[in-house]
């Protein structure tokens, strides 16, 4: 019987609220900053939610214009997060990998940019024709596609969709690529950019977008509070990993995922909790082993409490010694793109064995009795890792970390 490829992460990228560069992004989680910014004035209206976690790099300044006017914003979040994780790397893309090397891209929804200018331009200005790139901009494969053609990537890619767990799958799929043999490097992640009228018009129709902040597991959270942003690893087999010397800055050991298959936007704790355990099963870790799980933790009422209840369920007496967090409370909740912002904080706990918290926590919530690490970082020991991802439609993914060892 064939051994299956062990996985693991040579380098790592995202521009996010919180920084232009995985290392700056770490950082302001180490520190706690609330990276939610006041949202410019549309032209097209009002709209009530009035922050959002911004990316704050004026991409122009990274992209030339013909790339500007060819690719939407979240194309080019996701090509600014994998070049500075292929560059981590040291990787070189020759023409001998270049078919064995894949571009996987989770995205939640689609080039809204563009479906946005596309309005404006027709229903606004009364322009009779769209612009001649828009239907290759919007399409949600199009951040693969431009990740792949910007790095040379010709095995086998695509896009992944699966609302806010899109990054997880995405990395899922990264992973079962590699174990298959399809591929010896996966570029995996994900980015969104919904900050846009018509987006937050739809999410204020929800009401689950709180006015000031995202206090996750506070006894007070009113809501989530949206983001924008990217993230991406290089996957490697350990094999091609160690036979060119790259550093090694974690194990990718598994992903679990599951279906609620009940409501399309009122979680069950069932789904999560088989994901949660599949997950386990998959990277041959037993509860015990987890020291940190970064938790989907969007703080709105149901979310919190049913992750709390899962989470019991699953690590029983282990769940007081656990150490959780929901960076989300930084960055906001990026859907799509929220679980590669997250994978940054997951590698960042094992490599600095240092837990990032949960911030604007003040009132504990009783049926969220949890260590939530509450507002401010703490050093521990961190070996292995946990990042959950539970999505609207039911849609579960968790990935799991843990240190290297040769």
């Amino acid at each position: 019987m064939m051994s299956v490829p062990r996985a693991v992460i040579t380098g790592y990228g995202c521009l996010t609220p919180l920084g232009d560069t995985a290392p700056e992004t770490w950082d302001g989680m180490v520190a706690g900053r609330n990276a939610i910014t006041p949202i410019p004035p549309s032209e097209l209206g009002e709209v009530s939610i009035k922050r959002a976690g911004q990316v704050q790099r004026d991409l122009s300044e990274m992209f030339e214009p013909r790339l500007m006017r060819q690719y939407d914003r979240f194309s080019l979040l996701a090509i600014g997060a994998a070049r500075e994780a292929l560059d981590h790397s040291g990787l070189e893309i020759t023409e001998e990998l270049a078919p064995r090397a894949s571009a996987v891209i989770g995205v939640g929804n689609c080039g809204w940019e563009a479906t946005e200018e596309g309005y404006v331009r027709s229903l606004v200005e009364r322009k009779r024709r769209s612009r001649i790139f828009d239907v290759p901009r919007v399409m949600p494969s199009a951040p693969a596609c431009h990740v792949s053609m910007q790095l040379g990537l010709k095995g086998p890619s695509f896009g992944v969709t699966s609302a806010c767990s899109s990054s997880n799958h995405a990395f899922s799929s990264g992973l079962q690529l590699l174990r298959s043999g399809e591929a010896e490097v996966v570029v995996a992640g994900g980015a969104e950019a919904p900050i846009m009228f018509g987006i937050l018009r739809a999410w204020e129709a929800l009401r689950i977008v709180a006015p000031e902040r995202c206090s996750p597991f506070d006894l007070n959270r009113r809501g989530l509070m949206l983001g924008e942003g990217s993230g991406a690893v290089v996957l490697e087999t350990l094999e091609h990993a160690r036979a060119r010397g790259a550093t090694i800055y974690a194990e990718f050991a598994g992903a679990g995922a599951s279906a609620d298959a009940g409501n399309l936007v009122i979680p069950t704790p069932e789904g999560p909790e088989r994901a949660l355990r599949n997950c386990l099963a998959n990277a041959r870790l037993n509860p015990e082993d987890v020291d940190y799980l970064n938790a989907h933790g969007t703080g709105t009422k149901a979310n919190d409490v049913i992750e709390s209840t899962v989470i019991r369920r699953v690590f029983g007496e282990h769940a007081d010694r656990l150490s959780i967090s929901s960076t989300k409370s930084m960055h906001g909740h990026a859907l799509g793109g929220a679980g590669a912002i997250e994978m940054i904080a997951c590698l960042g706990a094992l490599q600095d064995n240092l837990i990032p918290p949960t911030i604007n926590y003040e009132t504990p919530d009783p049926e969220c009795n949890l260590d939530v690490t509450p507002n401010q970082s703490r050093e521990r020991e961190v070996g292995a890792v946990l990042s959950n991802a539970f999505a609207f439609g039911g849609l579960n993914c968790v990935v799991a970390l843990k240190k290297f060892v040769d």
